[in-house]
């Protein structure tokens, strides 16, 4: 039986083209209102070139100043974008704006659209470039707040002579790491490079077919090497217990679309998709419980689709945190 102790959720933070102020409070809202509701945690994922955040860290900024306890993440980073001293410094500084509440996720390899972004983001030929693990090894090292140059190395600055490192320095947030693991290469290198571990709907088929039986050999996989051990389970969960007779309808054709993509393998990666659990929370929760998987973890994040409305993530929120998430253990501690 599932033993879920903490629940967040991922939101994609949709804006329309001629409005992304609309759809970027709009996302701030969905993190103030996961707060109210007792979630654990909220989730940005980071876009480039879409209707979404390009910055987790400034976004991240921005929600730290609207909400007080609610952790505060992004699933995931491109790594391959970021330079990794000058992204250091903007996740610590959103972090102590948040009084130590992010939980940063990473992806490394070949960032997405990188043939148009490529010649933006880097001086000279992208592939020349090391988009590989260490990239974000590099930025721990540097949130770990290691000194640089030797023990005599100091700068000077108005008012202050001090060793250098990055600054702010936030004691702590270097244990706050995730990796958004996809194969069993991905998972081992998470482990034993001390970052806890994201699997969510998209795996890699690695000798078997099976989406499940992928994914719990992927978390096999990571805790034998792991030095941190913590790992979030995510899936795509659209309860419509509140929702009405036009949302439904419009749930399951969502659902529908994306069904055949969940029957094998695709592509020459062998990508896996694990289903969309969308209809009354009666039905969700039996498939949850029959899922192995949520046996193997204790925290559990809700996926939201790409395509729905504020609205309908609001409704999603309330009927997760109120007819879903009991039922699989999880108990707010928002009363506490």
């Amino acid at each position: 039986m599932p033993s879920i102790r903490t629940l967040a959720f991922l939101t994609p933070g949709n804006y329309p083209d001629d409005d992304p102020y609309r759809g970027l409070e709009d996302t701030l809202r969905q993190f103030e209102y996961g707060e109210e509701l007792g979630y654990d945690g909220a989730w940005i994922r980071q876009r480039h070139l879409e209707h979404g955040v390009g910055s987790a860290a400034v976004f991240l900024a921005a929600a730290g100043q609207r909400t007080q306890r609610i952790q505060l993440g992004s699933a995931v980073i491109p790594i391959g974008y970021e330079n990794p001293f000058r992204l250091a410094e903007d996740l610590a500084t959103s972090d102590v704006l948040s009084r130590g509440r992010l939980q940063v996720g990473f992806s490394a390899g070949q960032p997405p659209h990188v043939d148009l972004l490529g010649p933006l983001a880097f001086d000279g030929d992208w592939r020349t470039y090391d988009l590989s693990y260490n990239r974000i090894s590099r930025l721990a090292d540097n949130l770990r707040g290691t000194f640089l140059g030797d023990e005599d190395t100091v700068i000077h600055s108005p008012g202050n002579v001090q060793r250098p490192r990055v600054q702010p320095f936030s004691r702590g947030l270097v244990d706050r790491l995730w990796y958004g693991g996809g194969s069993g290469r991905s998972a081992a290198w998470a482990g034993g490079a001390g970052l806890h571990l994201l699997t969510g709907n998209v795996i890699t088929g690695e000798g078997t077919d099976d989406f499940v039986t992928a994914q719990r050999a992927l978390i096999r996989t990571y805790r034998r090497g792991s030095r941190a051990g913590r790992v979030a389970l995510g899936r795509v969960v659209v309860p419509f217990d509140s929702a009405d007779a036009t949302a439904r309808k419009r749930y399951r054709a969502y659902a529908e679309s994306r069904y055949e993509r969940t029957l094998g393998p695709n592509g020459p990666q062998r990508i896996l998709f694990a289903r969309d659990l969308v209809g009354p929370s009666e039905q969700i929760l039996e498939q949850l419980t029959a899922d192995p998987t949520l046996d193997d973890v204790t925290e559990f994040r809700i996926e939201l689709p790409y395509e729905f409305d504020h609205e309908d993530y609001l409704q999603i929120l309330s009927d997760v945190r109120n007819h879903v998430a009991p039922a699989l253990g999880w108990r707010t501690s928002r009363f506490e």
